[in-house]
């Protein structure tokens, strides 16, 4: 078994990095919205370092639980979570796509906050 108190915080590490990033991209409307100012450059900062984040947590859980949660939730592609951490952080943050970014923020991120919650629910179960 795991420590089910670490999994747990785990998951809501990554919880926060999912609201932080919606937060931060809610007035993201396309990639210019990051291109074209200061602001939107500040913006896609932030949220690439809650994307490494994010990408760390999940790394952390499954090691945490020793790649026996995950599996149970084959809706998210957690590899492709886990790899956009490594793009950023080891590829070079000078190197960022914005409009990876983009695309992640608007179709990706969507669908793992309610799957990341569904985790949480599930925790009791999955976890004993």
């Amino acid at each position: 078994m795991f420590d089910r108190r670490l999994a747990v915080e785990c998951l809501l590490n990554i919880k926060r990095a999912l609201e932080t990033i919606e937060t931060r991209a809610d007035v993201v409307r396309d990639v210019n919205d990051f291109l074209c100012s200061p602001d939107g450059m500040l913006r896609l900062d932030a949220i690439c370092m809650n994307l490494i984040a994010l990408g760390e947590s999940v790394k952390n859980f499954d090691k945490i639980t020793k790649g026996e949660i995950l599996p149970h939730y084959p809706e998210i592609y957690w590899k492709g979570v886990m790899q956009i951490r490594d793009k950023i952080a080891h590829h070079y943050y000078f190197d960022v796509d914005a409009e990876i970014v983009f695309a992640t923020i608007k179709e990706d991120i969507p669908c793992l906050l309610p799957t990341v919650e569904k985790i949480i629910q599930d925790a009791d179960k999955l976890f004993f």
